[in-house]
């Protein structure tokens, strides 16, 4: 058996089975990973089972790393190279539509009985210690701009807020305050992104909530952008102003919240400059 570094060839070959089986997943289709595993491995240089057992591993953590879900069977399995990396950019790439699903279809806003969001503690709160593999996941977020391209996902973006609306009013009319969810406003879809939050909101008591959405189909550590408005208007507004972030969203969306200062949670580096001429 070959114990090799892998070729282009073969990562590209596995990648695109893997991408078949998660496909099959995030669906909810039945599917075989002996039979993938068995169809794949006559076109590989002579690898044996294990060997192709631990690759689909690599790739779930290189898709954990590009703020992706991945494969549940697979536990993702670190100290990957690159070049696999390489291998799962290209595929998405040849394949955009990928990174447009999400699986809240169609309208929320008329559902009568809406399914709550789970939400817990930020991960700087969870009492829980970062990953080993934090940095290496983080490498990749920034080398291939994760949080760049969720940004410009306009469709997840939107669908996140969607969701977050619903569970506004829904929390609201759950504490009696009907009065209060008729009156919260989808402030982004309405009047645009100047207003520095996406939803206007209210606590049970009253109290304006002004809500920030980020949605990611990646996991709760995945990195997400933050405008100069949007800080601005967390810092003038602090005693109304969250920062909802959604993740696993493609599965079943988490949350959390993050309130100011928001440099207590999160690592705010300057991405860009406006330049101006003397």
């Amino acid at each position: 058996m070959s114990n090799g570094a892998w070729t282009d060839e073969e990562n590209d070959l596995i990648v695109a089975d893997y991408f078949a089986m998660l496909a099959d997943d995030v669906s909810g289709r039945p599917y075989n990973k002996a039979e993938h595993r068995r169809g794949l491995l006559p076109l590989l240089n002579d690898r044996s089972e294990g060997s192709v057992e631990f690759k689909h591993q690599n790739i779930s953590a290189v898709l954990k790393g590009l703020g992706e879900d991945w494969i549940p069977g697979y536990k993702p399995a670190f100290n990957f190279q690159m070049t696999l990396v390489d291998a799962v950019a290209r595929w998405v790439a040849l394949n955009p539509a990928w990174l447009g699903r999400h699986s809240v279809a169609g309208s929320l806003t008329g559902l009568a009985e809406p399914q709550p969001i789970w939400i817990g503690p930020p991960p700087t709160l969870s009492n829980h210690t970062p990953p080993q593999e934090l940095e290496q996941m983080l490498h990749i977020a920034r080398k291939f701009d994760v949080a760049a391209r969720d940004e410009r996902n306009r469709s997840l973006g939107q669908a996140g807020e969607e969701l977050v609306l619903v569970h506004e009013r829904a929390s609201l009319i759950a504490a009696g305050r009907a009065d209060l969810a008729r009156k919260i406003q989808w402030v982004s879809e309405e009047e645009g992104d100047g207003a520095g939050y996406d939803i206007a909101s209210f606590s049970s008591d009253g109290r304006p909530r002004l809500i920030e959405v980020k949605t990611t189909n990646g996991w709760e550590r995945t990195p997400f952008h933050i405008s100069r408005n949007e800080l601005a208007v967390a810092e003038e507004r602090r005693s109304e102003w969250s920062l909802f972030r959604l993740w696993n969203f493609a599965r079943e969306p988490k949350a959390f919240e993050l309130f100011p200062p928001l440099d207590a949670h999160v690592s705010l580096v300057a991405t860009s400059f406006q330049a101006s001429f003397h």
